[in-house]
């Protein structure tokens, strides 16, 4: 399912609200991710710490979220645009694409949970639409 030109306003006019606390949403969102998906530890067995509050959650959560503005603002090339990412997730950190999936439902759980009102189904279904298109984007070195 392609993003419309509506969906890519949507995505961006939210994301826009709401970037000025985008460390906290990966932070939040990698934490749930390690607590309610306990296999993607399976990455992180080289940090000390995989509590929710943890540094290096923390930091990891800051670097997806400078992944997802990245990507909003190249929202009309996803693919060309993540390529090094891919490369590194497929072929140095050998993560399961699948995790990119369970990654996104978590982002789009804190999204709903710190920004109740303006997470109108609207914002909902264009937001799940974007981060699947992100999601394949970071797996097209897989194939």
């Amino acid at each position: 399912m392609s993003l419309s030109a509506k969906d890519k306003e949507i995505v961006k006019a939210f994301w826009a609200k709401v970037s000025g606390r985008a460390d906290n949403i990966g932070g939040d969102a990698v934490a749930r991710m390690l607590t309610v998906y306990p296999q993607t530890k399976t990455y992180f067995s080289h940090w000390k710490d995989l509590s929710p509050s943890s540094a290096s959650v923390r930091k990891h959560g800051g670097m997806v979220a400078a992944t997802i503005t990245d990507s909003v603002n190249k929202i009309d090339n996803l693919a060309g645009s993540l390529l090094t990412l891919s490369d590194l997730h497929a072929f140095t950190l050998r993560v399961d694409p699948a995790n990119f999936k369970i990654l996104a439902q978590n982002i789009l759980v804190v999204l709903a949970t710190m920004f109740p009102v303006d997470f109108t189904p609207e914002v909902h279904m264009a937001l799940d639409k974007f981060l699947a298109a992100l999601a394949r984007a970071l797996s097209v070195k897989y194939r």
